[in-house]
């Protein structure tokens, strides 16, 4: 079911797709911005993850894109394993927007005066300030990353392979990450209909008939 997160307490809402379109055009200011917040959503990545990218991870020698950006073992949580996700056109679309230029330590997101990369907790910032400035209320960075997990789930794309995108330790702990809807659930009851037997009305009427006359002997 939909939780709320406030105060940074709590489940980071999952998105909508209107809130999504409201969050890109009118919440997300700059080019960055929203190229960070298109690389969270579009490959499902952690905040960490994102920020501590290389331009090389994402674009070749040449400056074009790569089929696959690379998220590195040692960036990830926990440490587990390099990731290699296949960059969609949409997230393509943000990237040659973008266009970085190389900062002194080659990060794609670099931080003040070009030194280091952009901060998690200021890119969580800058996202919260974000939604805020279009209402969207209980999402954090991690909202992207749940979002993004959730479709993958409802599209029933096994959770193994989503584990594989994801980076997470184990399935228990992907799961704890997938949102469920209130119409999944009601889907879910419904589809037990199957169980019940067909009883007809007029075994009823013949059930309600007997029971009548028990009670008048």
């Amino acid at each position: 079911m939909q939780g709320v997160k406030i105060d940074r307490h709590g489940k980071a809402k999952v998105l909508t797709p209107e809130e999504i379109g409201r969050l890109f055009t009118s919440g997300l200011t700059t080019v960055r911005d929203r190229t960070l917040g298109a690389v969270m959503l579009y490959t499902g990545c952690r905040v960490n993850e994102a920020v501590t990218l290389k331009i090389k991870d994402v674009y070749n020698s040449q400056g074009r894109i790569r089929a696959e950006l690379i998220i590195r073992k040692g960036n990830s949580k926990g440490k587990l394993a390099t990731r290699s996700i296949p960059i969609l056109e949409e997230l393509r679309c943000f990237l040659a927007t973008y266009k970085p230029t190389n900062s002194r330590d080659g990060f794609l997101f670099p931080g003040r005066w070009g030194r280091g990369h952009l901060h998690p907790e200021y890119a969580s910032l800058i996202f919260r300030k974000a939604c805020s400035r279009v209402d969207i209320e209980g999402a954090s960075t991690h909202s992207c990353r749940r979002t993004a997990l959730t479709l993958m789930s409802n599209a029933s794309i096994p959770l193994r392979v989503i584990q594989e995108i994801s980076g997470h330790r184990n399935l228990e702990q992907l799961q704890n990450y997938l949102e469920v809807e209130p119409s999944q659930v009601r889907g879910a009851i419904a589809a037990l209909s199957m169980l019940s037997p067909i009883v007809s009305s007029s075994n009823f009427d013949n059930e309600s008939a007997n029971n009548t006359n028990f009670v008048s002997e």
